[in-house]
């Protein structure tokens, strides 16, 4: 199976010996960062560093002036984390490894751009709002949002692109020093946490003929109950519980057109720029209404829009049905497979797991995190590629 890892630049720079031991991996390919949210990430093996700091969301290239100049919003560049050209001199030692290499691009999650454009947020039932998560019904960040996609995407010598958070993000963000678990909240009741009442998103209700006002009170008082530790229904039939059929239907109607377009624009948008061949997926998972870093998506839509998906596999591939029972025949289906034993991953079981994920439809493997883990569990990982 076509297997790429992913990798940060800086797993790579001032690292000789990095690209080398990534292609001994058994991978013919690496999905490189070229735009990124803020993160702490260990480098366990790099000569001068162990923890790299990126303090915000930014582009890891040089920001072109041309395009964004007098815009807002717009990429904010990388600090001494990834000065420079940082993925374009990690992209170039790569390539000369004889890895072929993919862009990795985050969206819509940007902590920065919510602190300093408070109104680019999503803003909950209560009026909180979620700086992490820019509202992809706004025009201005829609507009922002291909154009990042096609410069961060179609890097020199990019053979293709993974673009991520590429819909709504909502209450679930694995921010740091999260304090959200204290009330089981479920996936009712974190779809009615996710909802979002910025301008835009009050008119879009209207247009499904709900009253953004009254919405809002019916979301709070559905979620009374779930406050004060009654439990929450799991899954779509949840919602329609606590909210009701006919609001639920109208803001999942209103999100997922908004997604889907969206996804459309961008995904246009980026083969418009790029060379012939060059291969888009996206991150995403076949709940609709879903939110976060893997899309909520509808799987026959997304196949017929993206080149193919990398679905989140570790725990279980059942995700990756959906897409295979409803996608066009030769979308590319990627299981993504975490090899960090310590952050939850199973480098022991890749083999078994890359076999149960191919008898379901995926013809390629994704690893995460060439740079994030151990040198026992990259061994571990090497090994089950060469059983594949």
């Amino acid at each position: 199976m076509r297997t790429s890892a992913f990798v940060y630049p800086w797993d790579v720079n001032g690292d000789p010996e990095a690209p080398a031991r990534i292609a001994a991996l058994g991978v013919g390919q690496v999905t490189l960062a070229a735009a990124y949210h803020s993160t702490r990430a260990l480098t366990p093996r790099h000569p001068r560093h162990r923890v790299v700091t990126a303090e915000h969301a930014a582009v890891l290239y040089p920001v072109a002036e041309g395009r964004w100049a007098g815009r807002s919003p717009r990429p904010y560049p990388a600090g001494d984390w990834a000065p420079g050209d940082a993925y374009g001199e990690a992209a170039t030692a790569l390539a000369e490894a004889g890895l072929e290499v993919h862009s990795w691009v985050v969206l819509a999650h940007n902590s920065r751009l919510g602190a300093e454009h408070p109104h680019t947020s999503v803003v909950n039932a209560y009026g909180d709002r979620y700086p992490w998560a820019p509202c992809i019904a706004q025009p201005a960040t829609r507009a922002y949002l291909t154009d990042l996609a096609v410069e961060a995407a179609v890097r020199p010598g990019a053979r293709g692109t993974e673009l991520e958070s590429l819909g709504w993000y909502g209450l679930a963000h694995l921010h740091a020093h999260d304090k959200t678990g204290g009330v089981g909240l479920g996936d009712a009741g974190q779809y009615l946490m996710s909802l979002c009442f910025c301008p835009d998103c009050r008119a879009g209700y209207g247009g499904q003929g709900l009253d953004a006002d009254e919405l809002a009170a019916a979301v709070r008082e559905a979620l009374e109950p779930v406050w004060r530790g009654a439990p929450s229904d799991g899954g779509w039939a949840g919602v329609e519980k606590l909210l009701g059929e006919p609001k639920a239907t109208a803001t999942r109607a209103w999100r997922d057109g908004t997604a889907r377009g969206l996804q459309e624009q961008v995904v246009a948008a980026v083969r418009a720029a790029a060379p012939g061949g060059f291969q888009v997926l996206l991150h995403a998972d076949p709940v609709s209404y879903h939110c976060g870093a893997n899309a909520g998506v509808d799987p026959a839509h997304i196949l017929s829009v993206a080149d193919g998906v990398v679905v989140p596999c570790t725990g279980g591939a059942g995700l990756l049905t959906p897409f295979a029972e409803r996608g066009r025949e030769g979308a590319v289906l990627a299981a993504n497979f975490t090899i960090v034993s310590c952050m939850g991953g199973s480098p022991g079981t890749l083999a078994a797991d890359a076999r149960r994920a191919r008898d379901l439809g995926a013809g390629e493997l994704r690893l995460y995190h060439a740079g994030l883990a151990s040198d026992g569990d990259l061994a571990v990982a090497a090994e089950a590629l060469r059983a594949l």
